[in-house]
């Protein structure tokens, strides 16, 4: 296999200026894909940029805020009218929110968590299903967690807006499975190395975890097989 198997491919990641997805972003700017980077934060989107071109690949920043459904329109008719096809979207982008018991969620917050995390992910989908249904081999990637099949005391909020997510993607698997090469997957990454768990853990030692750059692999993989619609990987390490 070529050190580069996604030449010629487009792929997209969202919240790709840090932690997991800045290293599934430079994962598959290294492979050869070019990718999109979307995310909040624009020096950290420049960061990663310039960190793929310094591996060889291509790559174009997109800040946005996903939280503005206008916002991912735009960038769908963007992206449309400079290529044909989406071959790769990763669902990365969310926010952990505060850990508290059910019966303590502030609503506003909770409101801002589900947008993103939720609401977000489904407006991405509708705008870039017509790019994905051309593409030759497509793969939609969502990233939740654990506590979205296996509730835990004070991860409601969160969890709920993974297990939500879950049913958003595979069902959207399922109604073109016979009708497109789109294929779905669900990546849990496990305990990683990143600014979301040192939130969740303060006490954690980060260096008993597994890097970004662990799970960035994974994706790669799993994207490279030929794996069923609705396949589900958790990354250990």
């Amino acid at each position: 296999m070529t050190d580069k198997p996604f030449t010629g491919k487009l792929a997209l990641v969202t919240g790709a200026s840090r932690g997991i997805g800045a290293a599934i972003a430079q994962a598959f700017g290294a492979a050869g894909a070019h990718v999109v980077l979307t995310g909040r934060t624009a020096g950290g989107l420049e960061e990663v940029e310039e960190h793929i071109h310094a591996l060889g690949g291509s790559a174009t920043i997109a800040p946005l805020d996903l939280t503005d459904a206008e916002s991912i329109g735009r960038l769908a008719g963007a992206i449309s009218e400079r290529w044909e096809a989406l071959d790769i979207l990763v669902l990365n982008a969310a926010m952990l929110g505060t850990l508290t018991p059910v019966a303590a969620i502030d609503p506003k917050e909770f409101a801002r968590l589900l947008t993103l995390n939720l609401t977000a992910q489904q407006a991405l989908i509708a705008a870039f299903d017509p790019m994905l249904r051309k593409s030759m081999d497509a793969r939609l990637v969502a990233i939740t967690s654990s506590v979205g099949q296996t509730p835990r005391a004070y991860w409601g909020a969160y969890g709920a807006s993974k297990a939500a997510l879950e049913t958003l993607v595979l069902s959207y698997g399922e109604e073109v499975r016979n009708i497109s090469n789109v294929r779905t997957a669900i990546i849990d990454p496990g305990a990683t190395r990143t600014a979301m768990r040192a939130k969740a853990y303060p006490g954690e030692d980060p260096a008993s975890l597994k890097s970004p750059e662990t799970v960035a692999q994974a994706v790669i993989n799993l994207v490279s097989n030929d794996v069923p619609t609705g396949y589900r990987l958790r990354v250990e390490g």
